[in-house]
């Protein structure tokens, strides 16, 4: 007897226009696979890069309206970044865990740990004159929202790549999620021989969050929608809890 071998694929959706404030991003996404003759499942896992989805949501800032303030102004002077930026960190931030002139590493207030708080000038117009982009001000509420909007209500993740502690690059992490079960906790069950596993929880919203990411392409590709397909078994008819809910409780910080 043949056993079929779970497998996953990723679909990039060609044809998205340009994202401006209060543009529907899951209309977009609709007519832009019509167009492409790609078919969003139920099943599926619609990947979202982070930027668009802030262009829709407004959230670009002009460096020369910020007020930098003497914590901007000293933090500024720490990393070496404009002061303006600074503040807008600061802002952004539950607390900085680091700063440096290698980087200032932060707390953001959905309590993701990355550098800048998240804040970037890349694929932003504007960002070499001192426009940045913010990341949405709820990403979980973001990625509920554009999964209203299908008809078969697959899950939504949206992704932008972040740093890892103690290794080199960046990678596609899932800041916010819908219908997604985010992590499988694996403790409880047993290897193949037997052992109980102890520890194991499966990062599923990252994971799946970086395959797409790679497809996507982070430079000038102009693909910032990716389709996942053979994730359903972790595809849920509820919203869930969000990527709100991986995040390691600050008590549990080995490393403060």
């Amino acid at each position: 007897m043949t056993v079929a071998t779970p497998s996953l694929s990723v679909v990039i959706l060609p044809g998205l226009p340009m994202f401006k404030a209060g543009m529907d991003i899951t209309a977009e996404i609709i007519d832009a696979a019509d167009k492409a003759g790609v078919t969003i499942g139920g099943g599926d896992v619609v990947v979202i890069a982070q930027k668009i989805v802030s262009k829709a949501e407004g959230r670009i800032v002009s460096l020369a309206s910020v007020e930098p303030g003497p914590h901007g102004l000293e933090l500024g002077a720490v990393s070496g970044k404009p002061a303006t930026l600074a503040r807008l960190i600061l802002d952004e931030s539950q607390s900085v865990m680091r700063a440096s002139p290698l980087a200032i590493i932060t707390r953001h207030r959905t309590g993701h740990v990355t550098a800048n708080a998240g804040i970037d000038a890349s694929n932003v117009e504007g960002g070499d004159k001192e426009q940045v982009l913010l990341w949405p001000r709820d990403p979980d509420a973001s990625a509920r929202t554009i999964r209203s909007g299908f008809a078969a209500a697959p899950a939504v993740v949206i992704a932008d790549s972040l740093g890892r502690a103690w290794r080199q690059g960046t990678m596609g992490t899932a800041i916010g999620c819908a219908g997604l079960v985010h992590t499988d906790d694996r403790r409880g069950q047993v290897d193949m021989f037997g052992r109980t596993l102890q520890a194991t929880i499966v990062a599923v919203a990252d994971a799946i969050a970086a395959f797409a990411v790679l497809a996507m392409g982070e430079g000038a590709e102009g693909t910032p929608v990716a389709v996942v397909r053979g994730a359903g078994r972790w595809v849920t008819a509820e919203d869930g809890l969000g990527a709100a809910a991986i995040m390691r409780p600050v008590e549990g910080d080995m490393f403060p």
